[in-house]
């Protein structure tokens, strides 16, 4: 991976600054995994940020994104 993961929320802001595409992507919710644990929160706290109501994504990419999240968590050591 060409993208250091984020330990923070600085760091995931830096991100945006980056050309969007795939390894981004991963990078950012490999970040927010890392970030998430790092606070305490459980996988199903992440989840019920991820799954809740915004102007952005849809129920149905919600799901989706939720899904690739706790997939992220039972992969990342």
């Amino acid at each position: 991976m060409n993208y250091p993961i984020p330990t923070n929320s600085q760091e995931m802001i830096a991100l945006r600054q980056q050309p969007l595409n795939a390894e981004l992507v991963a990078c950012a919710i490999a970040g927010v995994v890392q970030i998430a644990r790092s606070q305490s929160q459980s996988l199903d706290d992440l989840k019920a940020e991820v799954l809740a109501d915004d102007n952005l994504l849809d129920l149905t990419q919600r799901l989706w994104l939720s899904d690739i999240v706790a997939q992220a968590w039972e992969t990342l050591p």
